[in-house]
């Protein structure tokens, strides 16, 4: 039996697979999945037969929809009625979860099928490499939520481009998030994993101490400009957002306890209906 309940975890070749199970949900991350995708890299960083790392979503619908809303919603409907303290702590969790492929010390592989929406788009910007499916579309959905960016990696990855894609939350294609730098390559669906799977074979022919050096050496890099702190900063001003009540946070979250989190959803979507444009594409 598996020692996981919301994810699947493989070993091919010296590669370990860790796979976001949850297809019914779209593959939402719950804290229970996000403790387990954390252990589960930490197992593969510590297992010396392993040298590379995949993270994927079950379904062919999505990598993840992001953060599960349901499993916490006294945080993530109400904004700030959990106070400053509690958001701050789970904020933080968000942000340690989103770290671990970052930490891991060999390279972790977001392997994209479907959506990456919000915090599952954070987490894939913290791996080393993107590859996704010609059919992946992607946001930083969480802004029309009245929510932040607990992991602002983007603007380390996309620079000045990171702006419009924040400030919006309009969803891009693979072809356009290719074009702008924000995943490595696309993929046929159907050719995805063998593709993937190729090239996470070449890296696991290298020897580890190489990989793990230089993979330190590239961290460093960021690490040396602020990263660290960037991020830390970019968490504090989530929380500020979510202490401070705006009329858009304060009437999902009436719609969300009186309505439900469906008709909330549907409510906050109508007012971008008439101004959105289909997933940009070059």
């Amino acid at each position: 039996m598996s020692q996981f309940e919301t994810i699947l975890y493989d070993v091919e070749d010296r590669i370990a697979v860790i796979t976001f199970n949850r297809p019914d949900r779209m593959n939402a991350m719950s804290i229970k999945l996000c403790e387990e995708v954390s252990a589960a890299i930490e197992q593969a960083d510590t297992d010396d037969d392993i040298k590379v790392v995949i993270i994927t979503g079950a379904g062919g619908r999505a990598f993840s929809a992001g953060y599960d809303i349901k499993d916490d919603p006294d945080d993530k409907m109400e904004l700030g009625k959990s106070g400053v303290v509690e958001g701050r702590w789970r904020l933080n969790h968000d942000l340690q979860y989103t770290y671990s492929p970052w930490r891991c010390s060999k390279p972790v592989i977001a392997m994209i099928d479907g959506y990456c929406l919000a915090g599952a788009l954070e987490f894939a910007q913290m791996c080393d490499v993107r590859y996704a499916s010609e059919e992946s579309v992607f946001a930083v959905i969480e802004t029309r939520f009245a929510n932040g960016v607990a992991t602002l990696a983007m603007p380390w990855i996309l620079g000045a481009r990171s702006r419009e894609l924040i400030y919006t939350g309009d969803k891009i294609s693979a072809e356009e998030a290719l074009r702008i730098g924000l995943i490595n390559r696309i993929f046929p669906k159907e050719e995805l994993r063998e593709q993937t799977m190729r090239i996470a074979k070449r890296m696991a022919l290298i020897a580890l101490p190489t990989l793990q050096w230089n993979k330190r050496a590239i961290n460093h890099t960021y690490e040396t400009m602020g990263f660290s702190a960037a991020l830390q900063y970019g968490l504090e001003a989530c929380v500020m957002m979510d202490a401070t009540p705006s009329p858009e946070s304060v009437r999902f979250g009436e719609m969300s306890r009186d309505e439900g989190l469906t008709a909330a959803i549907r409510w906050r979507d109508a007012q971008f209906a008439e101004l959105d444009d289909p997933p940009r594409k070059p």
